[in-house]
């Protein structure tokens, strides 16, 4: 069909193509998203009395066809299209003749949009913190089996003090803890109907704002509707420099299972299956998986930033400048989502070796413990410092297990108080199953039917694609 800004001209093809760039792409992801918000808009404008209840009905049906379609990937975008909402306003133009040229009314492309990447980024981050808090499980159960695991601890990647292999794997599932709460506090902020903001000074209809945040499952409307069009590029920097946490966390995890599994380490064995070759030496063994998660957290970041550096800067109301952020949004929830399912399995599978951890322990593990010891003797502790310093290889090793129960302090190698991470982890779950059955409620209310269950397409989405595509 013609675009929806149509005026009688063409724009030059070189223009067109650089103007549209991997929207018509990207927007195959949204195509469910995008029917489904038209929906709920269409029966806002029956609500209102701007289209008689009929063809509000046929609307809704021709649109719930469309998001059938579009569920399976069989929704087609071309570049003359745009976008999705270029070609679903097409097919209903196709089916309905004036009738669906009616969907449009009240509504500009921009609150449009925003309106389908919210529901489409609802989803996708109920599915990042479902799969975070499985791999936050997983590190705290296997925690709780190494929590007497003794190896040494670190720092400046120097020998440092005593630790557990339960200490490390604890830390980890702590961490993206926090990182979780950055993801629900993004979610928060992406939870709000932005429908009626129109390109960001509303419209002179009677529209019923409240009533299409209702019925999406929106809990509030996004108040200030120039305030809508400011958001949505800087909502997206937002969530993705939330999921760029996560992503810098596993990166880091990554990159100590790297070294623990080096043969002249040999704290972990990984798994044969987890593990590619070598295309010309027959021996190696390569922690593809662990290297590509490191490697993420630098794209995810830079996916980041990306949008960050887009809206710096901008003037108010929409700029064109904002179709930039979508890709890196859409492929930061792709990549990691599929980063959490990845680390899960490698976290189950890992095959600890304890009796090397033990064995790397030695005089400098302990160090720090002679130190103490002549504290409780009575010696001031800078004079303990500099005895330890003196002769503390020379001092016979406390057996590990013995020096572990001295560390009884919360949270310490001795004393992991795993009952915290998993109430935080439970407090993640509940927030997320309530987010996930108001997104329920509000697709089975569009879709009374049961034909759409998500509003991520199940194939055909470019924002599926890896990053090295």
């Amino acid at each position: 069909m013609a675009k929806l800004w149509d005026k009688g001209y063409r724009l030059d093809e070189a223009v067109e193509r650089f103007t549209v760039g991997r929207d018509y792409l990207l927007d195959r992801a949204l195509v469910v998203a995008d029917a489904t918000a038209s929906i709920a808009h269409a029966r806002m404008l029956g609500h209102v009395g701007l289209i008689p209840a009929d063809e509000t009905d046929q609307i809704c049906t021709a649109l719930t066809e469309i998001a059938t379609a579009g569920s399976v990937g069989a929704v087609e975008i071309d570049r003359s299209d745009e976008d999705c909402h270029t070609a679903i306003e097409g097919r209903l133009i196709a089916a309905l003749g004036d009738i669906g040229k009616k969907v449009h009314t009240g509504r500009s492309r921009n609150d449009q949009v925003t309106a389908a990447t919210r529901l489409y980024t609802r989803e996708a981050l109920i599915a990042i913190v479902e799969r975070g808090a499985t791999l936050i499980g997983a590190l705290l159960d296997r925690a709780a089996e190494e929590a007497e695991t003794v190896m040494p601890g670190r720092t400046h990647l120097q020998i440092a003090m005593l630790s557990t292999f339960g200490l490390w794997l604890a830390s980890w599932a702590e961490q993206l803890l926090d990182d979780m709460e950055l993801v629900l506090t993004v979610a928060r902020l992406n939870d709000r109907s932005p429908l009626g903001s129109a390109a960001s000074y509303g419209t002179p209809l009677p529209l019923d704002r409240e009533f299409v945040a209702d019925q999406l499952g929106f809990p509030e409307v996004q108040n200030n509707v120039l305030a809508v069009q400011h958001s949505r590029g800087t909502l997206d920097g937002q969530i993705v420099g939330a999921l760029a946490a996560i992503a810098a966390t596993l990166g880091r995890m990554a990159q100590d299972l790297i070294i623990f599994s080096l043969p002249e380490v040999g704290y972990v064995t990984l798994p044969d299956e987890l593990c590619s070759g070598s295309s010309i030496m027959p021996q190696k063994k390569n922690p593809d998986a662990l290297e590509l998660l490191r490697a993420r957290a630098g794209v995810v970041d830079g996916w980041a930033q990306q949008c960050r550096s887009v809206v710096r800067g901008l003037p108010s109301g929409y700029n064109r400048d904002l179709q930039d952020t979508k890709e890196p949004l859409l492929r930061a929830l792709s990549a990691v989502e599929e980063e959490l399912e990845v680390a899960t399995v490698l976290v189950t599978r890992l095959e600890p070796e304890r009796d090397a951890m033990r064995d790397a322990l030695n005089a400098e593990v302990f160090a720090t413990d002679y130190a103490y010891r002549l504290v409780e003797e009575g010696v001031p502790f800078r004079e303990a410092y500099r005895q330890a310093a003196a002769d503390y290889r020379e001092q016979e090793l406390p057996k590990p297990q013995e020096a572990l129960a001295r560390r009884r302090g919360t949270g310490t190698p001795g004393n992991l108080n795993l009952n915290a991470p998993q109430e935080r982890r439970a407090h993640l779950i509940t927030t997320m199953e309530r987010l996930s059955e108001r997104h329920s409620r509000a697709l089975h209310t569009i879709y009374p039917g049961g034909e759409i269950t998500t509003v991520r397409p199940a194939t055909g989405t470019a924002a599926g694609e890896t990053p090295n595509n």
